[in-house]
């Protein structure tokens, strides 16, 4: 019980993504570090000190049970181990929805892309959530407006189970249009947060939680980015785990395309134009 309440406190004071502190807490552990940290043994970590002081693990997990979430760690049965593949796995992840559905995370593709697709983009992102859940495969994307959406919502209409994994805190959903349908995936699926329910979504936290939906999954497909996207980055932290990437191409002319063309070109990802081809390119893992 003990290392869940220091890791608690940790992850409420350290913001996720620090290579650095993860590799110190996975290899000290998390009592050692915190209680190093509140002895001021960490000369360059006087604000996390100070964040540490303010709270106590056990205040950090009512704050969590509050927004209606659990808090998931890397001592759980079920934590998806995939996140250890990454650099800078999580501290933890705050959950909300059907904890039992993790386990179905080890067969997921992530399906990400523009928040301003094209009407061809949005019906693609669609399509691939519904067949990608008729393969009986979750879907993982980012609860965005625009690709991600589409994604989710053809899998809410495949009937099949799809995560959202936010760039903000529960209690701070962003979007806030996105309130119905984020209660809709809690209902037949998850939502994953690595920061406190009142932290509000600012643009880096949204490239720090993209290494997390190219861990979590099998596979990233991009649908439809720009030259310069966060979708990118999702594809690329995914190529760097060595996770199959898939582009789905778009007409020559079309801006909202160049991404996927480039991913393509520089073969980062293989080209792919219905789920059929994706679900060749990944083998399911048998769930016990």
């Amino acid at each position: 019980m003990s290392t869940s309440i220091a890791r608690a406190q940790l992850f409420a004071a350290i913001e996720g993504g620090s290579a650095s502190w993860s590799e110190e807490i996975m290899k000290l552990g998390p009592v050692e570090v915190r209680d190093r940290l509140l002895k001021n043994d960490y000369s360059t970590a006087g604000k996390i000190t100070e964040r540490l002081k303010l709270t106590s693990g056990e205040e950090v997990i009512l704050e969590i049970a509050k927004a209606g979430a659990f808090i998931l760690t890397p001592e759980d049965a079920d934590w998806p181990v995939s996140l250890n593949d990454l650099a800078a796995p999580p501290i933890a992840l705050l959950i909300k929805g059907q904890r039992e559905y993790l386990p179905n995370l080890i067969n997921s593709i992530s399906i990400v892309g523009t928040r301003n697709p094209t009407q061809y983009g949005a019906r693609i992102a669609g399509d691939f959530g519904v067949g990608v859940a008729d393969h009986e495969w979750a879907v993982i994307s980012g609860g965005a407006i625009g690709i991600d959406a589409a994604a989710h919502k053809g899998c809410l209409v495949g009937e099949g189970v799809t995560v959202a994994v936010l760039g903000s805190g529960f209690n701070k959903n962003y979007p806030a249009t996105h309130e119905r349908l984020f209660a809709e995936i809690i209902e037949s699926g998850l939502l994953i947060s690595e920061v406190m329910p009142d932290v509000p979504a600012i643009p880096h936290r949204f490239l720090t939680r993209n290494r997390l939906i190219a861990a979590l999954s099998k596979a990233t497909v991009v649908v439809e980015a720009a030259f310069r996207s966060g979708s990118l980055r999702t594809a690329r932290d995914a190529a760097e785990i060595f996770r199959p990437v898939m582009a789905v191409p778009g007409p020559i002319n079309s801006p909202t395309s160049e991404g996927c063309h480039r991913l393509i070109i520089e073969r980062v990802a293989e080209l792919v134009s219905s789920v059929s081809e994706v679900m060749e390119l990944v083998k399911p893992i048998s769930i016990k």
